[in-house]
């Protein structure tokens, strides 16, 4: 590995933590936020659409942006304005402000997550060998720290708005340190070149994201980001409501099961990289749904917990084996497939705590979170029987199906 791939892939794994920083960060801004614009539950939930919606909107248009101008820019002014939103987000006391912010900071967010996929695939290509597990392991470890940050940062004396600045000017200085790092936009169109095998005439396309190939992968991580966010948004009122736990402790199905993501997709690029494609998926999907049917099975919070654990060991590896893999498609260049496989993806995140909503309010949250663990044991076996006989492997140099 040349010394400006090592540059690259340092300081694109800074990228990937900050914004898990950027993300989490918001997370406990959320309740003074309710209490400070006089929000009930209804008009808090549509509030939360706009940050989704905002970066679903902006993942598409990225791609764009990306293709012509190359992901770095991109990134480096994407993770600046979602750092400059962090204070606003604690000052603003008007609702129809709060909204337009928070659909600026969700553009961001959806804008840098893209980029940085892209890049990261880039520089897995450039490097020869599998790194995206570890790039969103580093996500998942910004998650955890963000979540924590702002209240460590009171606890230390500063005021909210103050501890906020302090977070953003963090993250602003990591982004700039290691914006030069970056490959420019000239190198990643001849890894682009090289790796997807464009055709001049595929260059000049504006479709290629109709491929069947990036929908389907597109449908896989859909159903994959459903699952997590079905964890996010669920497990706590699962742990409560139907194996009586204490409110106080009924984070802890989500704590369990963000530890063991981070946990494996930290350690997931030596597996991936002994592993086929089609062995990580297939079994991670197995192991995913066999936690969500342990914990709604079992009487027990103990098991359900287990369960949960079980879900973030699964799912963890999937989805960067599918961005490796979106990244190396044929004939549909990275800052094409990626996109619009994020899209989808993330759109399931966004969509499903409204299906699991509605599916536990006419059913029961058991059931909606066993069509999760069906959903997964559909994606296993798509994507197992997509690639029956194919030695799918995530090493870089190797091309796409």
């Amino acid at each position: 590995m040349d010394n400006q791939t090592i540059k690259a892939r340092k300081a694109t794994k800074a990228f990937f933590l900050v914004c898990g920083l950027g993300i989490s960060s918001w997370a406990p801004m959320v309740p003074l936020a309710k209490d400070r614009l006089g929000l009930n539950d209804a008009d808090l939930g549509l509030l939360l659409l706009l940050l989704g919606g905002g970066a679903i909107v902006m993942m598409p248009i990225c791609g764009v942006l990306s293709h012509r101008y190359g992901t770095r820019i991109i990134m480096i002014i994407s993770a600046i304005v979602m750092a400059i939103c962090l204070p606003f987000l604690l000052l603003i006391s008007s609702i129809p402000v709060m909204a337009i912010t928070l659909f600026i900071f969700g553009c961001a967010v959806g804008t840098v997550d893209v980029a940085m996929n892209s890049h990261g695939v880039q520089v897995q290509n450039s490097s020869g060998r599998p790194i995206m597990s570890s790039l969103h392991g580093l996500f998942s470890v910004g998650g955890l720290f963000g979540a924590l940050a702002l209240g460590f940062l009171i606890k230390l004396g500063l005021n909210p708005i103050a501890a906020a600045i302090s977070i953003a000017i963090l993250l602003i200085v990591i982004v700039s340190v290691n914006y030069g790092a970056l490959f420019s936009s000239k190198r990643e169109k001849e890894l682009i070149q090289e790796y997807s095998h464009a055709t001049s005439e595929e260059k000049k396309t504006n479709i290629s994201w109709l491929k069947g190939s990036v929908i389907f992968l597109g449908l896989m991580c859909f159903a994959v980001f459903l699952s997590e966010g079905a964890m996010l948004d669920w497990s706590a009122i699962f742990l409560h409501e139907n194996r009586g736990l204490n409110a106080e402790f009924a984070g802890l199905g989500y704590a369990a099961f963000s530890v063991a993501m981070a946990t494996m997709r930290l350690l997931g690029d030596k597996i991936v990289s002994r592993l086929s494609s089609v062995t990580i998926v297939f079994g991670g999907s197995l192991i995913a749904a066999a936690g969500l049917f342990l914990a709604v099975l079992s009487p027990w919070t103990s098991t359900a917990l287990i369960g949960f654990i079980f879900v973030g060991i699964g799912t963890a590896n999937i989805v960067p084996v599918f961005f490796s893999e979106g990244g190396r498609l044929r004939n549909i260049p990275a800052t094409v497939a990626i996109p619009a496989i994020s899209t989808m993806g993330y759109a399931g995140q966004l969509a499903g705590p409204a299906m699991l909503g509605f599916l536990a309010f006419h059913f029961s949250l058991p059931m909606a979170l066993t069509v999760c663990a069906v959903l997964l044991l559909m994606v296993g076996i798509a994507y197992g029987l997509k690639n029956k006989g194919k030695a799918v492997v995530n090493a870089p140099h190797n091309p796409a199906i």
